[in-house]
């Protein structure tokens, strides 16, 4: 987008790049033309770019991000995930493992109340069986991923820690994992995904995976904590 452009111009060049346009575009390229810039360049790094993911895998975990964020007008994945090869049958999978993610509450519920009186049924374990399950013939580093950005997307903290957990076990690689975490940034919030790179990081600190050094040094860099904590508060 140029500076030269007019709003008719700059709208129908978001169009054109992204195969749609949406209100908040229009909205910002008449009362912000620098922001809608730089939203636009974030979004075209996030969601367009190349960087680790397959475009299939990268659609895939946005099916699931999308379900749980109810983003009812994001069809355009449909298609693109499609034409990266995905079938019917992937899509019944990634719905059945969101409907499962959503449903996590449930699992929690007996995880924090039940348990004296259910001493031989764990909870998280059986909630990575039923995910494993419903997994089919889709790989578990592609569901856990999945599974990590609809937490992310519902601040599910305790079962964002307990998939990160089982990610890392199944050998899931480090950057394909933050690039699916990061798909919940618009849809999710980028509070949550804030809190998400929390989450992980904590997980690090305190021995529960086996981190690379470069994720190793990233979680151990102090100051992380936000104003209070740089403030000595």
């Amino acid at each position: 987008m140029s500076d030269n452009q007019t709003l008719s111009e700059r709208l129908a060049a978001i169009r054109e790049k992204r195969g749609y346009l949406l209100p908040h575009h229009g909205l910002m390229a008449i009362t912000s033309p620098n922001l809608l810039q730089a939203y636009d360049a974030a979004y075209t790094a996030m969601a367009l770019d190349d960087r680790v993911l397959s475009h299939h895998d990268r659609e895939f975990v946005w099916f699931g991000v999308l379900i749980a964020t109810d983003e009812a007008l994001a069809t355009h994945h449909i298609a693109k995930f499609r034409n990266a090869g995905g079938t019917d049958a992937e899509i019944e999978t990634v719905l059945a493992i969101s409907a499962l993610c959503l449903g996590f509450r449930g699992y929690r519920f007996v995880e924090d109340h039940w348990r004296p009186h259910l001493p031989t049924i764990e909870p998280h374990s059986r909630f990575l069986a039923d995910l494993r399950r419903l997994a089919c013939d889709v790989p578990m580093r592609l569901i856990h991923m999945t599974a990590a950005a609809i937490h992310t997307c519902q601040a599910a903290w305790d079962a964002l820690e307990l998939q990160i957990i089982a990610a890392y076990a199944d050998g899931v690689p480090e950057p394909e994992l933050a690039e699916a975490l990061s798909l919940a940034m618009f849809p999710g919030s980028v509070p949550y995904f804030v809190e998400a790179a929390g989450v992980w990081r904590e997980i690090i600190v305190a021995g529960k995976v086996e981190a690379s050094p470069e994720f190793r040094e990233w979680a151990l860099m102090s100051g992380q904590g936000g104003f209070d904590e740089a403030a000595g508060r």
